[in-house]
């Protein structure tokens, strides 16, 4: 005799939710078998901070992966199968094989800055450059740069992400599209870029206090400026 079909489950959003989605959305996956959803990352700490935020057993294993097209550093990934989480992901707007055609998400605007967050320790970055160029006008003039970017496959998905942050936020960054070069890579990146004054606008919103699910070594990036 069939199992009984679970009835569709509305799980409450809450920061850590949002977290967790926003990494799914960007280095995560939906199997076609309708249960099992994978989370990769090169940072086993990030990958931790995942299983933490969904309750998951901390026996649970994180094994090496393969790596993307993209990515250079070893990989690492967390599996786990749950039949009414996978079908309330796929109601907000995830699916299987999503790298390419991925656009809006069904995210409340209350936690739109964690799932930000979450998409950010994904495929995102925060990086500083220290600028020397005019150093020889005198040696003072040294500032430090920062950036913030956003990074997808799919063109429609960056578009949303920077509409949603122009309305909570009035910045715009700029987007560009960085073409595959290698054979692996099979398709183009889309980037969202925020130079200073929009980052740190930005990152001030997303790291609203201490205790929050992030991964550490961007928000250490991060702190040195907000």
């Amino acid at each position: 005799m069939p199992k009984p079909k679970l009835p569709d489950k509305n799980f409450k959003w809450t920061p850590e939710l949002a977290y967790v989605v926003g990494l799914i959305a960007t280095d995560g996956n939906l199997s076609r078998d309708g249960r099992h959803i994978t989370m990769r990352s090169s940072d086993v700490q990030l990958l931790k901070t995942f299983r933490g935020c969904l309750d998951l057993p901390s026996k649970m294993k994180i094994v090496q992966s393969k790596n993307d097209g993209w990515a250079k550093k070893p990989c690492y990934r967390i599996q786990f199968s749950n039949v009414q989480f996978y079908r309330w992901l796929l109601r907000i707007g995830l699916f299987p094989a999503k790298t390419y055609t991925i656009g809006e998400l069904k995210i409340p605007n209350k936690y739109f800055q964690d799932f930000s967050r979450g998409h950010i320790d994904g495929d995102g970055s925060i990086t500083t450059v220290i600028d020397r160029w005019n150093t020889f006008k005198n040696p003072k003039y040294v500032y430090a740069r920062l950036f913030v970017r956003f990074r997808s496959v799919s063109k429609k998905h960056i578009d949303w992400i920077r509409r949603r942050i122009h309305r909570n936020l009035s910045i715009r960054g700029h987007t560009w599209e960085r073409k595959s070069l290698m054979p692996y890579q099979t398709a183009s990146m889309w980037t969202l870029k925020f130079a200073k004054k929009d980052s740190l606008k930005f990152l001030s919103w997303i790291y609203y206090k201490s205790d929050l699910p992030c991964l550490k070594r961007k928000r250490k990036i991060a702190e040195k400026f907000i």
